[in-house]
């Protein structure tokens, strides 16, 4: 069971419906077209447009397996002053100074670019129940490091 944020949740859905309710109908017209224009086995279009299919149709299962196996989060219930899905923690990299501030989301959500990082990924899971003032020490590929959360609070 994965949580999802209302926003990540709303976005899988819009996602899906644009897939089930444009994408694959304009490829299934593409289809139709490259099947008239006669012998398959030489016809680029055709194949093309089955490697489109198979592959929406492949997004639009994994889409409806995420819905599925997921819930949303009811962010009333989430503890506002401890690490955990949905919060933004603010810390500071103890060996080299850095300061940097990340949104613990589910996986379907992480978004570096928008300071968002997998409740599963390295930091992500040891900054997990942990509180301002904390120091974590986190293994990472490159190495250990040690952060101390400067301030956590919760988004949405």
């Amino acid at each position: 069971m994965e949580y999802l944020s209302q926003e990540a949740h709303d976005k899988i859905v819009a996602e899906l419906e644009e897939l089930i309710d444009v994408t694959y109908p304009k490829i299934k017209d593409d289809l139709s077209e490259a099947r008239a224009q006669g012998d398959l086995s030489e016809n680029f279009g055709y194949r093309a447009a089955r490697r489109a299919q198979a592959k929406c149709i492949s997004r639009i299962r994994f889409l409806q397996k995420v819905l599925k196996y997921s819930r949303v989060i009811d962010t009333k219930l989430l503890p506002k002053d401890e690490v955990c899905l949905l919060s933004k923690v603010e810390f500071t990299n103890l060996d080299t100074g850095a300061r940097m501030t990340y949104t613990i989301v589910s996986p379907h959500e992480m978004n570096l670019q928008e300071g968002k990082i997998s409740l599963k990924s390295p930091i992500g899971s040891a900054l997990m129940g942990k509180k301002a003032g904390d120091i974590v020490e986190v293994k990472v590929p490159a190495a250990t490091l040690r952060l101390r959360i400067d301030s956590v609070s919760l988004e949405g």
